[in-house]
């Protein structure tokens, strides 16, 4: 399995123990599932970086991958449309290869106005739809349930705000683990 994605997946400012990918592996080890993810995180990566580095991500051995990227292109203010297109390239390319893809959605707010925020949100559903991929739509759904904004912030946040800390990435997995863990199930 790969992991393609950005500095949320790479686990940016966490030891390596800590991230993303590690806690999401051994979340789905404790369900008896077999797998090795494998780290195909870039820290400040975008739907086209990662566009542009599918080809060696889907190397034979992948042979399923989740798919998490998004959140730099919402934090640049790149249109949704070329972010749509460049998703659309990577999904085709897993089609292409025989990988199948669960696909992670990073939501906008309305920083860039409703116009902006619809257009980004709707793509990752858009996508999941045409593409007949499953979908978990926020990266950090695990977090929602933490309190109030400030609450979260100072729970499961590092200092910057943007990226989680390890209390932080306990919660998304236990969040997202259960999909995939199904999700895996079903593919194999």
């Amino acid at each position: 399995m790969a992991a393609l994605g950005d500095s949320l997946t790479q686990g940016y400012g966490l030891p390596a123990e800590d991230g993303f990918v590690p806690n999401l592996e051994a979340f789905l080890e404790a369900q008896g599932l077999d797998v090795d993810i494998v780290n195909a995180g870039v820290s400040g990566d975008t739907t086209a970086g990662g566009l542009s580095r599918v080809a060696w991500t889907l190397t034979p051995d992948v042979d399923v991958m989740l798919l998490a990227l998004g959140g730099n292109d919402f934090l640049r203010g790149i249109d949704p449309v070329t972010s749509r297109e460049n998703l659309r390239g990577i999904l085709e390319a897993a089609q292409a290869a025989e990988v199948e893809v669960f696909m992670v959605g990073i939501l906008s707010t309305a920083n860039f106005g409703e116009d902006f925020q619809s257009q980004f949100n709707g793509m990752y559903v858009d996508l999941a739809a045409e593409f007949d991929v499953p979908l978990e739509p926020n990266f950090f759904a695990g977090l929602i349930d933490g309190g109030t904004p400030v609450e979260i912030l100072e729970q499961y946040m590092q200092a910057d705000g943007i990226h989680p800390n390890a209390t932080g990435v306990d919660a998304i997995v236990a969040q997202l683990g259960p999909q995939v863990a199904t999700w895996l199930a079903e593919v194999d």
